[in-house]
Formats: C-alpha cells, structure tokens, sequence
C-alpha cells in the first residue's frame, strides 16, 4: 500500500469512526413503554415519573401524547381533558393548577424533552395528538412540536407519530430527517414509502389481520411497530414474526419476552391464527377421513372440508362433533392434519383451546412422523401434546408414544395433571422439543419433560419431521370407557390459533 493510499485509508476510517459515536445508540430491544412505564410502578401515565422508570427499566422507547393549550402552550396529556378542563379551551396556568396524582405538575413538551435528554439510551416517541379544532390547528400543533424538538436540540431522540397523516406529512416537510410512524392502520406499506412516511405503528390486528403485512413492510423498508400489546402470547407471535417494535402498557413483561427471542433466535415458522371465514385454509390444512375405527374403535366418521364439522368464524377454529349417519357411523367429525403442507423437527408448538364438555368426547392436539406410512405406527414416534376424555373432567394428558414406549406395551411415558375450567376457558397445550429433551406444557409451565436416552430411534424417534393434528373423536378404547352420552352432542373443541416457533 502506497503512503498515499494509506494515509485516505486512515482518514476514511476516522470520519466513519467519527460519525458512529456521534450516532444515537439506543437499547437493542424491542419494548416501547406505553406512555411511559406507568402501570406495575403506580406513576402516572405521561408524567416524567412514568418516562423516568421508562429509562431505568431499558426499553428502547418511552411513548407520551402532546396537546396544545388555549393559549398555545405544548403539554404532556393522552386524554382531551385534564382533571375535568377540556385543554384545547383552558389556558395552561388553568391547567398547572391541578397537579398529577403523585403531585407533579402537568408536564409541558419543554420539560419533557429536557429530562429525556438526561439519557442517550431510550427513544422519545411523540405521539402528536390530532386537534378537535381541525386541521388547522393540527398543523399548527405540529408546527410548533418540531419547533421545540429543535430549540432543545433533541431531534436525535424523536420518533413522531401521529393519527393524523396530515401532521405527518407536516412534520416531513419540516424535517426531512425526522423518523416518522403512522398509527391509523389504513395506509398500505408501498403508500407509506411513497409518501416518505417512515413506520407503521399499527394496532396489532391490523398485522395479526393480514399475515403478509409484515413481509410487505419489511420489502419497502417500512419499520414496524405493534401497539398496544399487553398479552404475553401476543408479544411472542410478534416477536417471532420479526416485529421492529413492540408498544406495551407491560414493558417488564415485554423485555422478559424479547431477551427470551433474542438468545433463543425463535422465529415463527408455521402455524394458523385463523383470520378468515369458511373451510380452514387449505394450503395448512388437510383431512383424515373415513370412519374405520382409527385404531381405537372410535364411533365417528370423519369428514372433509365440510363447514359442519370444521369452520373458521371470528378468528375461532371449531371442529364439531355431530350425531348424524354417514356409512357405518352414528357420528361425524373432523380430523384436520398439516401432513404434507407443515411438518418439523424440534421447536414450541403451541395450541390454544378450548375442549369440549360430556361423556364420550375424547379432543386430541397430536404430532405424528412424517415417516408413518414408511415404518408405521408406533415407530414414526408420536407426540400427544393434549389429550383429554370427557369422563374425566379436570385431567389434562401429555404423551410421547414409540417403539419402546407406547400404550399398547403399557410403557408410554406420560402425565396426567389436573386442568380448571378447560371447558369454558381456552388454555395453551404446548411441546417445546429439542434434541435433549420434550417439555410439555399448560399455560406456560412445564409439567410433564421427558429426556432423550440417546439409545436408538425405538426410544427417541424425534429427530425427524413431525406433523400435527387436531381432532375430535367420539367413544373409543379410552374415550367411551365410561359409554357416550348422546345428549352432549353436537360438540365443539374451538381453537383460538396454532403458532410454531423455531
């Protein structure tokens, strides 16, 4: 290398150098605490309290709404009113009056953005309020938003976001750099980048809506930011998808979630949270069918694609039972596979349900080898992540059946544990399989782990692809033990999703 070419080398890489550290490094999480961390602390919301624990807890971003006074001062409020004044017709020195309840004074933008500043690790994420004045005094408020982001010098800082595209736009026009989110829902990802709008903060139905939101998002370059999250397994389906943003009213919980997704690099990979109406989506799902017994003796003939047995409606999965002929059965039903179209080997799959009520119902959530028709049953292995009999009414069972262990042997390895209200509560049946072990799960705890032996594939038969099943029978070897009650039919074991992590 010449002296020359060295020495452009070196300058190069202390102008890079230098504009990094002067970069904003904000924390590397995914949590935006909703009006500040408010809610587990007792502060209240949009006060600085509520931003100072915000910090302290390391969420990336801490939200807050600004309004504008009468006399067009910029104060801290999510609501129109505060403590009873509308604050678009009082007049600040009105509204300072009457204290926060831990005995701040209401906050304006100033103070605000000068405790912000304090810090250099959480995003300050400025929602601009859309005025009940109109547009003018919308564009107005923006206005004088930006104004004051730049007289405090904490641009750096600021993500903007607004219901109102218009003050959006505003702000675009004052600042080419400011980083912008839309909340409404109803601009498309490609509109978004047209317009130079930045993000989509949308409520999370909108995503949890349209599956391919997120992938369209990502294509254009549009962050992504979920609000307001506060479900746990709502916080994990986003997380798994990739989400930029998680907004929450339960930062603790958030950043327990991400730091989980984070170290295990879990993504979802599979799975149906059934947004849509009519048959289940055919290119998830396939049918068993027929009423042969199924190896267990079951009464039910069960049916493909037919609504009166499977249906989707209001995001529910509701496979029913019914007492009607078909062939050589008194029943029909569904039995819904992934065979062909989903299949994996090792991750968390996770189920929520509700089971049906009666004598005689006999609800499974199963996973069989891809290799069945290859080596057979019990060989391809299988994976009962929930099975429950209607005559035995607050028992949950998880089993793993094999060459070495399965029923027939009387060597299965399984649990059974005690379930409150599975009738009329949903509950999550999870597996989380990895080559070490299967963890089976209820809601979250583990109940049942069951460790590889790491002897032959007749003990451990897990290390190949595995797909799911969801069904109903009736009667059985096991079910109808006890006899059917006739009189429980129709019944349904209703589904809220089915989501696969790996």
């Amino acid at each position: 290398m010449t002296p020359k070419i060295h020495l452009i080398s070196l300058f190069t890489i202390l102008l890079l150098s230098t504009q990094l550290s002067s970069a904003q490094q904000f924390h590397n999480n995914k949590i935006v605490a909703h009006r500040g961390a408010w809610k587990k602390t007792g502060v209240p919301q949009n006060s600085i309290a509520s931003l100072q624990a915000a910090v302290r807890l390391g969420c990336v971003g801490s939200e807050f709404d600004v309004r504008m006074t009468k006399d067009d001062v910029l104060v801290i409020n999510h609501d129109a009113h505060h403590e009873g004044m509308d604050i678009e017709q009082t007049d600040f020195a009105e509204l300072r009056k009457k204290p926060l309840k831990n005995g701040e004074l209401l906050p304006t933008l100033e103070e605000y953005l000068k405790e912000g500043k304090k810090q250099k690790k959480t995003m300050l994420v400025t929602e601009i309020k859309p005025s009940p004045a109109g547009k003018e005094r919308a564009v107005l408020l923006a206005e004088k938003v930006v104004q004051m982001v730049r007289k405090m010098k904490a641009q750096k800082w600021i993500v903007y976001i607004s219901f109102d595209y218009d003050i959006l736009k505003k702000v675009r026009e004052l600042d080419k750099d400011a980083k912008l989110q839309y909340l409404n829902g109803n601009i498309s990802a490609a509109q978004l980048k047209a317009d130079n709008i930045g993000g989509a903060d949308y409520h999370f139905s909108v995503f949890q809506r349209d599956e391919q939101w997120l992938d369209e998002a990502k294509k254009e370059g549009i962050v992504t930011n979920a609000w307001t999250v506060n479900d746990t397994l709502l916080m994990d389906y986003f997380l798994g998808r990739n989400i930029d943003f998680l907004t929450t009213d339960e930062p603790e919980k958030g950043l327990q979630h991400d730091a989980y997704f984070a170290k295990t690099k879990r993504k979802l990979v599979g799975g149906d949270e059934f947004n849509y109406t009519g048959l289940p989506d055919s290119k998830k799902w396939g049918y068993d069918v027929g009423g042969n017994g199924w190896g267990n003796n079951e009464l039910q003939y069960y049916t493909k694609e037919d609504t009166n047995n499977a249906v989707v409606r209001k995001g529910i999965l509701t496979i029913t039972a019914r007492p009607e002929a078909m062939e050589n059965r008194k029943f029909t039903s569904a039995r819904l596979v992934t065979r062909d179209k989903g299949e994996w080997t090792y991750g968390r799959i996770e189920v929520r349900a509700k089971l049906p009520k009666g004598r005689g119902t006999w609800p499974a959530i199963w996973m069989l080898g891809k290799d069945i028709k290859e080596v057979g049953w019990p060989k391809c292995g299988e994976i009962d992540i929930m099975e429950h009999v209607g005559y035995d009414p607050d028992t949950l069972v998880g089993t793993i059946h094999t060459q070495a262990y399965n029923h027939v042997k009387g060597t299965q390895k399984s649990k059974k544990i005690f379930i409150k209200n599975p009738y009329n509560e949903f509950h999550v049946y999870a597996v989380d399989w990895t080559p070490e072990k299967m963890d089976f799960l209820l809601d979250g705890v583990v109940y049942l782990s069951i460790p590889n032996e790491h002897k032959t594939v007749n003990e451990w038969p897990f290390d190949k692809p595995h797909y799911l099943l969801l069904n109903l029978a009736v009667g059985g070897n096991w079910g109808g033990a006890k006899g059917v009650d006739e009189s429980v039919f129709p019944a349904s074991m209703e589904v809220d999703f089915v989501r696969v992590y790996q």
